[in-house]
């Protein structure tokens, strides 16, 4: 899946104000941007129909509602991304991830180990 530069914008809009209209969203994002109305809707009806989306007819307008959370968007995206690039059984996510995490702060690699040794529980069913 692939994600235009608005069509992000509106997520993380919306991940914060949890539900608007077309027009919240086009007052918010799209008069700073230069966007029309109609971009702003066609954007939230392209999230809606990729899933990312969902949406409640009030009187007029749909509002809109994230589908998914920040954090299983950014696995899934990442998923995409290197299924075209990683073999089954191949280290190169793992080596990729590390050679990234070589900019982490203290704080964000005991977060890290911690993420660690909760999917460790998970998968071992001690949760």
């Amino acid at each position: 899946m692939q994600l235009g530069e608005l069509e992000k914008l509106v997520l993380q809009y919306l991940w914060s104000y949890k539900e608007a209209d077309a027009k919240h969203v086009h007052s918010r994002l799209g008069e700073t941007r230069g966007c029309s109305l109609n971009t702003i809707q066609s954007t939230l009806e392209r999230l809606y129909k990729k899933g990312l989306l969902s949406r409640a007819k009030q009187g007029h307008a749909y509002n809109y509602r994230t589908k998914v959370d920040r954090n299983s968007l950014i696995a899934t995206l990442i998923n995409d991304i290197t299924a075209d690039f990683v073999e089954e059984g191949e280290n190169s996510l793992i080596a990729a991830f590390s050679s990234t995490s070589t900019n982490f702060n203290d704080t964000q690699l005991d977060e890290l180990e911690k993420l660690i040794e909760q999917q460790r529980k998970l998968r071992s069913g001690k949760v």
